[in-house]
């Protein structure tokens, strides 16, 4: 496993990540959430992502009774707050109030006193971004957070947020990204290098689409993620006909490199210096240990340039609004 640094912080993270946006918050039972986590570590997996809205809490508790069991300076821990967290309409957003309940209902679920990296989920344009900046920062103050980032939020409001707290305020820029899913390269990706801010991307697999396992004209396969109602649940993003033809396409370039259709997917992701980890999902130990395989592996001009002609014109690209991400700025 490498390991890169993150924007202008001290951490160093695992080029591969553990996630649990979908599998560890109820997606799969207790005991493989447990194996999968180990094998991260046998890995060399320390950097380990998830949010307060996965599971409202669940999987910040699977993870808090499970990490808590290492050393606390052995892994890097990061989550999130924004999501909707009950059945209370206001339980929700960037307010003060509410990111200072947040992270410490987090930091009681994952038994730990902070977080390396806590990250605002989207944007909340009902709020001033000044006020959510310095409830931010009071997390930090506090010592319950030792660096901030933020998951798709637009040129404008990262522009926003930097113009009031400076570039030092954020790390870490969380971004979907993949083969499939290219658009925080048009600005977001330049953006947030010229103010020290990494990437940490989600869905570099594109929910397991980029594996090959899902064909065109076929049904999704037993036992897969987009078989499950609870996983499912977001794969109208990435599941589409020229994507899955895409995929076909790339599986005769992953055989002639000698490389698995995952490796691949998560090499290509791994090749801009911009991203310092990308964020991997797994239901079983050895997608864990199939994941990191990909960690150091260097795809030539040539294999680089035969994916683009493959993909074609399937992945989105070019500034995209995220999924549930919000455009505009409010200030007080």
């Amino acid at each position: 496993m490498r390991y890169r640094k993150l924007g202008s912080s001290d951490l160093e993270v695992s080029e591969i990540s553990l996630g649990s946006w979908l599998t560890y918050s109820g997606g799969i039972e207790a005991d493989r959430t447990r194996a999968c986590t180990e094998a991260a570590f046998d890995a060399g997996i320390t950097f380990f992502d998830t949010a307060n809205v996965y599971g409202r809490g669940a999987a910040e508790s699977a993870w808090g009774e499970i990490l808590s069991a290492h050393p606390r300076d052995s892994y890097v821990l990061a989550t999130k707050v924004w999501g909707q967290m009950s059945d209370d309409p206001a339980d929700r957003g960037l307010a003060p109030a509410q990111i200072a309940r947040q992270i410490d209902a987090s930091l009681t679920r994952l038994r730990t006193d902070h977080v390396d990296l806590y990250q605002a989920h989207r944007f909340d344009p009902e709020v001033p971004i000044e006020d959510t900046v310095e409830a931010l920062q009071k997390v930090v103050e506090q010592g319950k957070a030792r660096y901030l980032g933020f998951s798709e939020w637009t040129p404008e409001q990262i522009r926003a947020a930097i113009d009031f707290a400076g570039p030092e305020l954020f790390v870490s820029s969380q971004p979907q990204y993949s083969m499939l899913w290219q658009a925080p390269e048009a600005e977001v990706f330049g953006l947030c290098a010229d103010n020290g801010i990494s990437q940490v991307v989600w869905s570099p697999l594109a929910q397991g689409v980029l594996t090959g396992k899902y064909r065109p004209g076929e049904p999704v396969p037993e036992g897969s993620r987009f078989a499950s109602e609870s996983m499912g649940v977001a794969r109208e993003i990435v599941y589409y006909d020229a994507a899955l033809e895409a995929v076909q396409r790339l599986v005769p370039i992953a055989e002639g490199t000698g490389l698995s259709m995952a490796t691949l997917a998560l090499a290509w992701v791994l090749r801009r210096g911009e991203v310092a980890s990308a964020i991997t999902g797994a239901s079983r130990p050895e997608q864990v240990h199939a994941n990191a395989a990909a960690s150091g592996v260097e795809l030539t001009d040539d294999v680089l340039a035969a994916v683009d002609e493959a993909l074609g014109d399937a992945p989105v690209s070019g500034p995209k609004l995220a999924a549930l991400a919000q455009s505009g700025v409010k200030h007080r």
